[in-house]
């Protein structure tokens, strides 16, 4: 099929996902698309469809751990200035599933509106965060504390706009696994320039303190369970430092795998294992992966 002869935007084909990765992993995508505009994505879906090919969601490629062998799949990126518009209203903050968070931060800290902080120091898009309802918690809040509505599209192409009702924001969910978001609609509040930069300083500092990882990752592993941090469980089990090849268990953050160099898929998902293993067997619980393995 020639998908170039009806993308506008860009595809290529056989692109190593490593590229696009904060774990630097992951072999060639069957396809690699970055559509123009809205038309363009729906038609990416319908070639996808008429191939009978898997479509793939990336934002910043920051919880993605990709196959050695590649995928099978039309992994689409949406980056294109379409997909990427942000502008304020009052309190109302409309942006594009695939505007970076820090971009989105840094404008509600210009406009004096609060309820984005929780969200700093996150490498991510406002996409995939509304998809994980990203944020601190009880700490902090969640990016689902501020959504109004959000627009989607459905994968045979249709659009249309959610209210936050029909949503279900929760512990790294929100009811969109089966969209594609294309745009929110974020209710934030009046606040004091100074002290949303305070705010956002702060969040900055924690996470440096805590996540501040130098080596390639894809940020939290496991889910956290009700009974403790899945940090926690780990770090009791004396895995700290285990490694499997180039993936080696953070001995800063025991819920991290860092790429040490030249990792592999195979290696981390190793880690994966041992690390589910070892936590059942001492405490007798399921961990659950937080980041998205494409096979």
């Amino acid at each position: 099929m020639q998908w170039r002869a009806y993308i506008k935007g860009t595809v290529k084909e056989r692109e190593p996902l490593k590229r696009h990765t904060t774990f630097r992993i992951g072999g060639p995508a069957k396809i690699f698309a970055e559509p123009q505009d809205e038309a363009d994505l729906k038609m990416l879906l319908r070639l996808a469809k008429r191939g009978k090919i898997t479509c793939l969601l990336l934002g910043a490629g920051s919880n993605i751990l990709a196959s050695d062998r590649g995928v099978n799949a039309a992994v689409i990126r949406l980056s294109s200035a379409a997909f990427t518009k942000i502008s304020v209203s009052g309190s109302r903050m409309r942006v594009g599933a695939g505007c970076a968070l820090r971009r989105a931060i840094a404008l509600s800290h210009k406009y004096g509106l609060a309820g984005l902080e929780c969200l700093a120091g996150i490498p991510g898009t406002v996409g995939a965060a509304l998809v994980g309802n990203a944020g601190q918690g009880k700490a902090g809040g969640w990016i689902g504390d501020t959504v109004e509505s959000v627009r989607v599209m459905d994968r045979a192409g249709r659009i249309r706009t959610l209210p936050r009702q029909r949503l279900r924001f929760g512990y790294r969910c929100s009811g969109l696994d089966g969209y594609i978001v294309l745009e929110a609609c974020l209710r934030l509040h009046k606040g004091s320039p100074q002290k949303i930069r305070q705010k956002i300083r702060q969040a900055l500092v924690m996470r440096k303190a805590t996540l501040g990882i130098s080596l390639p990752n894809a940020g939290c592993v496991f889910k956290n369970p009700a009974s403790e941090p899945a940090g926690k469980l780990i770090e009791l089990c004396g895995l700290k430092g285990r490694r499997s090849g180039g993936a080696c268990v953070c001995s800063r953050h025991a819920n991290f795998i860092v790429n040490t160099g030249g990792a592999r898929s195979r290696d981390v998902r190793r880690l994966m294992d041992v690390i589910k293993k070892k936590v059942k067997e001492k405490f007798n619980v399921s961990l659950r992966p937080e980041i998205k393995i494409w096979n």
